[in-house]
């Protein structure tokens, strides 16, 4: 599949009403490697750079957004602690779409159907520019962390899994 036209997303249209500036980049879509690190790989940046964006919920029901680097897994117990629950799960695919408005490989918090609390991981900070999901497969949108954290109303947490134990 051809990459889409970089046309202008909610997430998009959020960033340009609160004046952040940023890039959408768009890459080529394969349905069959929807991965950060093939995303990465597609827009040139490491995929410690690429931030992929999870739904998970709580044991009490609430749904929260997880935003981690692409090549790192989430740490569901560390998401709990953030979310001050007592345990974290995924949110089953056909759960996605009806509560964000977005299809797998294109989630983001920005623009959502619904505004949950969403965390970023730490890592974020280490970086002058990230990508997330422009809210559609095949678009991405890079910016500083800052802003991200700023647009997205996201609260810093230690979310990934510790590569010795992963």
């Amino acid at each position: 599949m051809k990459p889409p036209a970089a046309t202008k997303t909610n997430a998009a249209r959020l960033l340009d009403t609160l004046g952040i500036p940023y890039e959408l980049r768009t890459y080529e879509v394969d349905p069959d490697d929807l991965t950060a690190i093939s995303v990465a790989r597609k827009i040139g940046l490491p995929p410690e750079q690429v931030f992929k964006t999870l739904l998970a919920h709580t044991n009490t029901g609430e749904h929260v957004f997880a935003v981690i680097p692409g090549d790192v897994e989430l740490d569901l117990k560390k998401l709990a602690h953030a979310a001050k629950a007592k345990k974290t799960e995924l949110a089953s695919l056909k759960e996605v779409e009806p509560l964000t408005g977005y299809i797998r490989g294109g989630v983001t918090v920005m623009g959502a159907k619904k505004q949950f609390p969403a965390f970023a991981d730490e890592t974020i900070e280490l970086f002058d520019h990230i990508s997330v999901s422009a809210g559609q497969r095949g678009l991405q949108l890079l910016l500083a962390p800052s802003d991200y954290l700023r647009a997205a109303d996201a609260t810093l947490a230690d979310l990934t899994k510790d590569p010795a134990k992963a």
